[in-house]
């Protein structure tokens, strides 16, 4: 089966269920964590990947990944469950993207996402949120990246969408119109 597709139906029915118990913000706020452990904690996926790791340590893996020391809520908790005895655990990661997907359609939050050379001041960050919010007539979350390649300026996704106006972008046009300026004349 399709990973998107395995994906989104497991998705829709955490977030139906999450729905019915009242825990869709919570369980919203657990996956978000998660989601944030699969991207920044080397070998997280392998270990969810290995045979050879027993399902309860899996388990307490995935828990502590998505809480921490906190006690994870009942919905994750029977959710991961599942995940583990249909063996879907290589598929949590996009089960995880899937649910924030879906809860942010529904409750109409955009995602934002500044990265800068150098650190915003907090004015500036929520200046910003505010004014995509009014644009996007949505709650914001906005992210804030500090990247010393990008030279200067700024970059700004939201959504699918991203302004670049970055120092090192505008090099390289520059660098690209003397490319193709010089190839005519020689």
């Amino acid at each position: 089966m399709e990973v998107g597709i395995l994906s989104m139906r497991y998705a829709k029915a955490l977030l139906a269920y999450a729905e019915e118990h009242k825990a869709e913000d919570r369980l919203y706020k657990e996956l978000s964590t998660l989601e944030h452990s699969f991207r920044t904690v080397k070998g997280f996926t392998q270990a969810l990947d290995n045979p050879i790791l027993p399902v309860e340590e899996k388990f307490r893996l995935i828990c502590a990944a998505a809480d921490g020391d906190q006690k994870s809520s009942e919905e994750l908790i029977r959710f991961i469950r599942l995940v583990l005895k249909e063996r879907r655990e290589a598929y949590l990661h996009f089960m995880s993207l899937m649910y924030l997907d879906l809860y942010r359609k529904k409750k109409h939050i955009g995602v934002g996402r500044l990265i800068s050379a150098v650190p915003v001041n907090k004015a500036t960050e929520e200046r910003i949120r505010e004014s995509a919010a009014h644009v996007l007539h949505a709650h914001m979350e906005l992210e804030t990246v500090i990247d010393p390649s990008i030279e200067g300026g700024f970059i700004f996704d939201i959504n699918d969408y991203r302004l670049d106006a970055s120092i090192a972008t505008q090099l390289k046009k520059v660098r690209q119109q003397f490319i193709e300026k010089n190839r005519r004349i020689v």
